[in-house]
C-alpha cells in the first residue's frame, strides 16, 4: 500500500506551500513618506498669529509696533534719542482723540477687551510722541510716515472734540480792556479788567524812593478800604474794584470773601496794577466772590502771559465743578434727617 497516496477524499483542497520566494513585508512600510517632506508640504500660514484666537488684532498690533521700532530706529539714528527729561517736557501737551473701543474692534475685525485696547492705545501715544519729536526737529518725512498711520485710529469728528475742551482766546478791545466771564456754583460774573493809567510823576517827589513791600501793602489796603487809604498822603496808584457798581470792601463784608476775590491778584503780584469792574448775579456771597474771583483770573491771564502758569498751578484758571448737592425727598437737606422724636 502506498501510504505516500493522497486520499481520494482530498482531492478536491488545494494544499498551499509555506515557503514563499520573497520576504515578509509588513502593510505598515508600504507606504513609504517622509514624514519632514510631508510637514514641507503644508500651506504655510499667512501671519505668525495664524494659531492665536484673534490673528486680526495681533496682526494689526505687531504692524504698529514695527512702525514704533522704526520711527525709534530713525529717531536714534539722528541723535534725538534718548531724550532727556527736561526737552520732553519742553514738547506741546499731546491731545489725541482716538477711536473708542467697539469701534477700533471694528476695525480690527476683533472684539477688544479693556486690556487689548488699552495696550494699543499706548503703542499709539508713544507714535504720537516720536512724530512731535520729528516736527520739532524738522524731519518731515518721518513726520508725515507717522501721521499717515496714527490718522486712521483718529475719530471722524477729532477736530470738533479737540475744539470743545480749548478755551476761547480773551479778546481787548481798543482801549486795551479785557472782558471775561466767571462762574461758581449757580453765580456767574462779568468781569472787565482795565489797565491803570499812571499818573505823571511830580518832580518833587520822583527823588523819593517808597519801598516795593510799602507799595505793596498800600495798595492792598487801597482795594480793601478805599476810604481809609484815601486819607494817606502816599502816592498809590489810582486802582479799585467795582462789584455791582460797589466797592469792593462794601459788597462783600465777609473778609474771607474779600480775600477770595484778591488771591489772583496777589498770586501774580500784580496789585494796583489793574481797575477791576464785575456785574455779578445768582447764588450767595460765597459762590458770588468765587465767580468774581475766576473772571479775574482769566483777565489777569490774557493780560499778563507770564503770570498764566502760576494762576494755573493754582487752579485759578479752571472753573470750580463742585456744586450744593440736591434735597432729598424725605429729608431736611441734602443728607441731613429730620430729629426723631418720640409720639
Amino acid at each position: 500500500m502506498n501510504v505516500l497516496r493522497r486520499p481520494s477524499g482530498l482531492s478536491k483542497f488545494r494544499f498551499y506551500s509555506t515557503q514563499t520566494t520573497r520576504p515578509f513585508v509588513p502593510p505598515a512600510s508600504l507606504n513609504h513618506f517622509d514624514f519632514r517632506q510631508r510637514q514641507r508640504e503644508k500651506p504655510r500660514p499667512t501671519s505668525p498669529a495664524f494659531y492665536t484666537a484673534r490673528p486680526e488684532f495681533y496682526d494689526q498690533l505687531s504692524s504698529l509696533e514695527s512702525a514704533l521700532q522704526h520711527a525709534k530706529t530713525a529717531l536714534t539714528s539722528c541723535h534725538l534719542l534718548p531724550l532727556p527729561q527736561f526737552a520732553r517736557e519742553a514738547l506741546p501737551p499731546r491731545v489725541n482723540a482716538w477711536v473708542d473701543k467697539r469701534e477700533l474692534g471694528l476695525k480690527l475685525r476683533s472684539t477688544l477687551t479693556t486690556s487689548r485696547y488699552r495696550r494699543v492705545v499706548l503703542v499709539l501715544n508713544e507714535l504720537e510722541t516720536y512724530r512731535a519729536i520729528a516736527e520739532k526737529a524738522g524731519i518731515a518725512e518721518l513726520q508725515e510716515g507717522i501721521r499717515g498711520i496714527t490718522e486712521l485710529f483718529e475719530r471722524a469728528d477729532a477736530a470738533t472734540m479737540l475744539a470743545r475742551g480749548k478755551a476761547k482766546p480773551v479778546k481787548f478791545d481798543e482801549y486795551g480792556r479785557s472782558y471775561t466771564l466767571g462762574k461758581r456754583k449757580t453765580s456767574s460774573a462779568r468781569v472787565w479788567i482795565v489797565p491803570v493809567q499812571q499818573p505823571p510823576a511830580d518832580k518833587s517827589t520822583a527823588s523819593q524812593s517808597i519801598p516795593a513791600a510799602t507799595e505793596t501793602d498800600t495798595a492792598l489796603t487801597a482795594l480793601l478800604d478805599p476810604i481809609s487809604s484815601s486819607k494817606s498822603n502816599e502816592p498809590v496808584s489810582v486802582s479799585q474794584i467795582l462789584v455791582n457798581n460797589t466797592p469792593l470792601s462794601t459788597y462783600f463784608p465777609i473778609p474771607a470773601d474779600r480775600a477770595r476775590v484778591i488771591h489772583p491778584i496777589k498770586l501774580a503780584g500784580l496789585l494796583g496794577a489793574y481797575n477791576i469792574f464785575a456785574i455779578v448775579r445768582g447764588g450767595g456771597t460765597s459762590g458770588q466772590s468765587g465767580a468774581v474771583a475766576h473772571g479775574i483770573a482769566k483777565g489777569l491771564a490774557a493780560h499778563e502771559p507770564a503770570v498764566a502758569t502760576i494762576l494755573r498751578k493754582a487752579k485759578l484758571l479752571r472753573r470750580d465743578p463742585r456744586m450744593v448737592e440736591r434735597k432729598k425727598p424725605g429729608l431736611a437737606k441734602a443728607r441731613k434727617r429730620y430729629a426723631w422724636v418720640k409720639r
